[in-house]
């Protein structure tokens, strides 16, 4: 009986789904986190009547056959990268990006990664780094003796020295930018590497042509909803539970069959 293969199929589906949405509503106040979405495609037909295909001798053609489909199948997580909104931390090394990009962090391995998460901090030699004391690209020094430090939103680091009413830059931030930034591979703690989905990383000052702008003192929230998550839940809490009741008729029918008499 095909139906509870097929209904089996709606099943692992349905998990898969299920995994996806509780991993968005797990990281709902991650920062940078950017939500994903579990789509499927029909899995192959069995021609029992192949449509359009002759059906007598006159030239006749069976309008529209019959085809059995043998379930469903995750096609793609998608990640969404639409913007999150920005939070005012107060904090001067906190920056967020507004548009488009990501910021480069250098890894212990010496590759590059990307990040959404601009929630930066000093390390011991004064090094703008991630939470993970990475060191955000291009490197930049803050001098201990800085009484404040002010970076603009084309990504100027500038800093303000006892004894000198002037600033002074000491950096300048670059992102990185995509073809398709939803085939970043995801590394988790908020990194994304390049893979052959994603295209080459192109860098630019932010606040130029494709690249969004810096607003220090903020960070970019999740792009999560928790309404429309919890509306997607149900949704394939219901799904899950009508492919079981499928699976539950055809035992039942394969019940009857068996105990039929001749």
């Amino acid at each position: 009986m095909r139906a509870l293969n097929i209904a089996a199929t709606g099943m692992a589906a349905q998990q898969t789904n299920v995994d996806v949405i509780s991993n968005n509503i797990a990281n709902m106040n991650t920062i940078g986190y950017k939500r994903q979405e579990a789509n499927f495609e029909d899995l192959l037909y069995e021609d029992v009547k192949r449509p359009g295909a002759q059906s007598s001798d006159t030239g006749t053609v069976i309008p529209t056959g019959i085809q059995l489909g043998a379930g469903v199948a995750t096609s793609s997580v998608y990640r969404i990268t639409s913007q999150g909104s920005l939070t005012n931390t107060g904090n001067q090394l906190d920056l967020a990006i507004n548009g488009s990009g990501y910021f480069q962090v250098l890894l212990p391995s010496g590759e590059t990664a990307y990040t959404r998460a601009g929630n930066f901090s000093l390390n011991d030699n004064g090094v703008l780094v991630t939470s993970d004391g990475y060191t955000v690209l291009p490197q930049t020094t803050i001098p201990t003796t800085a009484t404040s430090v002010t970076v603009s939103s084309s990504g100027q680091i500038q800093v303000t020295l006892p004894g000198q009413s002037a600033t002074s830059q000491v950096g300048q931030l670059q992102l990185a930018n995509f073809a398709n930034p939803a085939g970043l591979q995801a590394m988790g703690s908020n990194l994304f590497m390049i893979s052959g989905a994603s295209g080459a990383a192109v860098t630019g000052a932010p606040n130029a042509t494709g690249f969004g702008s810096i607003q220090q003192g903020w960070t970019e929230a999740s792009n999560v909803d928790s309404v429309t998550e919890i509306s997607n839940l149900i949704i394939a809490q219901r799904a899950y539970e009508m492919n079981s009741k499928v699976v539950t008729t055809a035992d039942q029918m394969l019940q009857s069959t068996n105990t039929m008499k001749s």
